[in-house]
């Protein structure tokens, strides 16, 4: 299933969003529980957006969206990095769009909370007031909006400028100034064009450190109206007897879309994995998501919540002429047999977003099964960020496809698949169950 979704401002431009609604609200049936204190400051989801300004100001503004998720936290703190100095600090609430409360605290004092006990005190950093505690199993969204100065990172070298600098967030866009095109980018990207022309790239980082990143750029590009893209088509490759994806999709920013998903493998008898994907919807006016189950798996026990507020919503499963008999539109085509999940939520006003894990167990024979004694997990992945978890008792084998791959606490193996191209992964896996544990020899 391919939907685009995206929370994003084309340009660095900002104005005030929405006032709050209901959509902040928790539910009002019965109170939540208070959350326990956080313990240590956790986060997810981290997208960094750098605009060069003037190549001779040394200056950059940086959008960095991030999602907190300690339980309870009612703070979050990000650092100013050292060797930099920060100006125009902004900080809103994804969910809502409202302003939040924020102020700038010295390494010492972001010590004294024991969501930061140990960090580095020689960092100042941006103390933010969530708009709610993290609820259980949710989390926060912000957005950090800043200016740095940093002549160690953005200088001139002749007639060129650059933009050296170690990005320890795993997913960056850099946007190059008016007029000037890209000559040398030393880390894989996406090259693409900013609605007014400007030159940007975009990666995700899937390594275990920040990425070296060295950008050099010339003022060879046009600017003015000579310098806007022409607009993005429905059209697919031209050579045959490629079918995939139209170029308005292939140039869409990889990185910065927002959906990922995590696969929880089932004993391979069963044929069976439960699985929860995570995306935002951020489009006025939409107060429903489908999810279309792809031909050959059969989907039950469906189940969503709103990550921001741990709200729970309605599901229902539906078939593609029950769904066309409730006059419900589909962004992609289905069959009458075809298995949808819907999902209700209220309508989003302008400004508003909404984060939503939806979860639901999956019967696939074609995908999952046994071959022999060797469990085989072969499906297509499209998500930009994807993991498979082996079920209980199994190591892994084989994967055909580059993974990072750790244990869990209770002793299963997690596979984790980034992808930066705007396509599918076909993932192959195989596993064999462990040994039985050694026995103690008898002391007869």
């Amino acid at each position: 299933m391919r939907t685009s979704i995206a929370f994003a401002i084309a340009t660095f431009s900002f104005s005030p969003w929405a006032t709050p609604s209901s959509l902040a609200q928790a539910p009002s049936t019965t109170p939540a529980p208070r959350p326990a204190p956080a313990v240590r400051q956790t986060e997810t989801d981290e997208y960094t957006r750098y605009e060069l300004l003037a190549p001779d100001s040394a200056s950059f503004r940086i959008r960095y969206e991030v999602t907190a998720t300690a339980l309870g936290a009612t703070l979050f703190y990000n650092p100013i990095r050292k060797g930099s100095v920060a100006s125009d600090e902004a900080v809103y609430d994804a969910m809502t769009g409202d302003p939040l409360k924020f102020e700038v605290v010295s390494g010492d004092e972001a010590r004294k909370d024991p969501l930061m006990g140990g960090e580095d005190a020689s960092s100042d950093f941006i103390r933010v007031h969530l708009a709610r505690p993290v609820p259980p199993d949710g989390q926060a969204r912000i957005l950090i909006l800043k200016t740095y100065k940093d002549a160690k990172s953005y200088f001139r070298e002749g007639d060129a400028i650059v933009f050296q600098r170690n990005l320890g967030i795993p997913r960056d866009r850099v946007v190059l100034p008016v007029g000037y095109e890209l000559v040398e980018c030393n880390v894989p990207s996406q090259v693409l064009p900013e609605p007014d022309g400007r030159i940007a790239v975009s990666f995700q980082n899937a390594g275990p450190g920040p990425a070296p990143l060295v950008l050099k750029a010339k003022p060879d590009a046009q600017t003015s109206a000579a310098a806007a893209p022409h607009a993005l088509t429905t059209k697919k490759s031209w050579e045959s007897p490629f079918s995939g994806e139209t170029e308005g999709e292939r140039l869409s920013e990889r990185a910065h879309q927002d959906r990922d998903i995590v696969y929880f493998l089932q004993q391979p008898e069963t044929h069976s994995f439960s699985l929860y994907h995570d995306y935002t919807e951020s489009r006025p006016g939409m107060n429903r998501y489908l999810n279309i189950v792809r031909e050959g798996s059969t989907a039950s026990n469906p189940s969503a919540y709103i990550l921001d507020t741990g709200e729970k919503l309605e599901t229902r499963i539906l078939t593609g002429a029950e769904l066309a008999a409730e006059k419900i539109a589909t962004e992609e085509p289905v069959t009458p047999t075809t298995q949808i999940v819907l999902i209700s939520f209220p309508p989003l006003k302008k400004g508003q977003s909404l984060r939503l894990r939806v979860s639901e167990t999956y019967a696939a024979p074609a995908s999952y099964g046994l071959d022999g004694e060797e469990l085989v997990f072969d499906r297509s992945l499209g998500r930009p960020r994807n993991a498979v978890v082996l079920p209980a008792g199994w190591y892994l084998l084989a994967s055909a496809i580059p993974a990072s791959v750790h244990e869990l606490a209770d002793g299963r193996i997690r596979l984790d698949f980034w992808n930066g191209r705007p396509d599918s992964v076909d993932v192959l896996i195989k596993a064999k169950r462990r040994r039985a544990p050694a026995q103690e020899p008898s002391s007869k």
